[in-house]
């Protein structure tokens, strides 16, 4: 049996990056989600629409919901460094596409960097729902076995999807002043019961990384506290332009009905049965790209709200290929990609029950 290695795939003619596609993506998502919102004020101050709003808001919102899916996925490539051309393109947009979803660009991208260098490693990266394994599963009594199992249904995409990209942000913002004000009382204690006057003037000594889940360097740091300065910014001026509590119902249904489907997107593109789950010894990064990556069969106007993230297998073998080159990549070297599984819609419940690794086996196996 011929193993299959990386330079047997071509990948090279698919990593030139367009600025002029890039920004052509960028506008064909950017006005339709700016049109619509000016729709929806229109909708909300005309005496004449009144009695009809709450039906003519429902197709706004599935649009609002699948464009806010699109600047994820555009976002996505921003951190991969793969839409525009230039790094520093991809990291300003990047950081903008960030404020529409409230989500801290860097903190994510190099998180998600993270999952890349470990794909298919279950033993170091348990995916978006952290898996346990089959043995600390066990372990548990019925009471946790019970909550793991529920926190894991799909119903939970939306309560996490809510708490994701409305809630995670600020959250973490808020554990770092909190834990900035505890460490800077307990030094200045220490300090003045120590009489070091001068070492009070240390501040860079009570500001320690890692900060929270969404700051792990200063750098981290800086994108977090401007996302949200932004973005508070933004829902106020929302607020006071459609009124509060509209638009803080309708935004919050927009960012939370999206993270759903793009967390459902990635959960099921990794756990699946029979997909690649490895243990660190075992781990083979060009085998967890090909079969620890599935591949979706779903509607072409579909996947141009995903940025064509469905043709996963080519993104992780080379997450450096742009978006708009992944499906003419994918055909290229479709004779190589036989053993990456392809899901169709009907599929993705399925992929759900897969939530336990079996380490000693080396595969997810469906929860009893």
């Amino acid at each position: 049996m011929n193993v299959i290695k990386r330079s047997d795939f071509i990948l090279k003619p698919f990593l030139k990056r367009n600025n002029f596609k890039a920004f052509y993506q960028l506008i064909t998502t950017l006005i339709p989600i700016i049109s619509l919102w000016f729709i929806v004020s229109k909708i909300v101050y005309s005496p004449l629409l009144q009695i009809t709003k709450g039906f003519l808001l429902i197709p706004i919102l599935f649009f609002l919901t699948l464009l806010s899916s699109r600047t994820f996925s555009l976002m996505h490539d921003c951190g991969h460094n793969s839409l525009f051309e230039k790094r520093s393109l991809n990291n300003f947009f990047g950081f903008c596409l960030g404020l529409l979803n409230g989500i801290p660009h860097k903190p994510w991208a190099n998180d998600h960097a993270f999952h890349h260098r470990n794909n298919g490693n279950w033993e170091i990266y348990k995916g978006p729902v952290d898996v346990l394994s089959l043995k600390d599963y066990e372990a548990l009594n019925k009471r946790e076995k019970l909550i793991y199992k529920v926190s894991r249904h799909w119903l939970m995409l939306f309560p996490g999807g809510f708490f994701y990209l409305v809630i995670k942000a600020r959250l973490g913002l808020i554990l770092i002043i909190i834990n900035f004000i505890k460490s800077l009382m307990q030094e200045t204690f220490i300090k003045l019961k120590k009489r070091n006057y001068l070492g009070l003037l240390n501040i860079q000594s009570r500001i320690k990384p890692p900060f929270s889940d969404y700051g792990d360097n200063f750098d981290e740091l800086f994108d977090l506290i401007a996302n949200n300065i932004i973005v508070i910014s933004g829902w106020i001026i929302m607020c006071k332009w459609l009124g509060a509590a509209f638009f803080l119902t309708f935004y919050s249904l927009i960012l939370t009905f999206s993270a759903a489907i793009f967390i459902c997107i990635f959960f099921i593109q990794h756990n699946y049965e029979n997909a690649y789950a490895s243990n660190t010894k075992n781990w083979d990064i060009v085998e967890g790209a090909i079969s620890g990556s599935s591949n979706l069969d779903i509607p072409n106007w579909l996947n141009w709200f995903l940025a064509d993230i469905s043709f996963h297998s080519i993104h992780h073998l080379s997450e450096r290929i742009p978006n708009y080159n992944l499906r003419a990549c994918h055909k290229a070297n479709l004779h190589l990609l036989q053993k990456s599984k392809v899901l169709k819609l009907s599929d993705f419940p399925n992929c759900f029950r897969y939530i336990i690794w079996d380490s000693k086996n080396e595969n997810l196996i469906p929860i009893n």
